[in-house]
């Protein structure tokens, strides 16, 4: 996908792997695209999966609305079911820390790491 399209389509995929969820986001998230991003994201928490991993690695700026929707999604699943955000660079961390969601959220530096937790 060109540079440009990625405000456009910020979900850049969706794998399962066993009974977990992985959705790849890419790009800037933000108020402009931030409904693509909420509904691919509570469609799959609404499934259930026993671990909904989101890979941040290709992911270049977050706003508060994009934090938003990773909070609303995170609520959807019951306390049992694993959310975990994966790689998150340095302008992501930066924004999770920011807001204090780092200390809700479990962040793991690997895809594998998340999918083994």
């Amino acid at each position: 996908m060109a540079p440009g399209n990625a405000r456009d389509h910020p979900v850049a995929g969706v794998s399962e792997r066993g009974e977990a969820v992985v959705v790849r986001l890419q790009g800037e998230l933000d108020l402009y695209n931030v409904e693509s991003v909420r509904s691919t994201l509570l469609e799959f928490a609404d499934r259930n999966p026993s671990r909904l991993v989101v890979d941040l690695a290709e992911v270049t700026f977050v706003d508060s609305t994009a934090l938003g929707a990773l909070v609303e999604a995170r609520a959807r699943l019951s306390p049992t079911d694993g959310f975990v955000l994966v790689s998150p660079g340095l302008e992501t961390r930066r924004a999770l820390e920011i807001s204090g969601l780092d200390r809700h959220f479990a962040v793991s530096d690997s895809l594998e790491d998340a999918l083994a937790e």
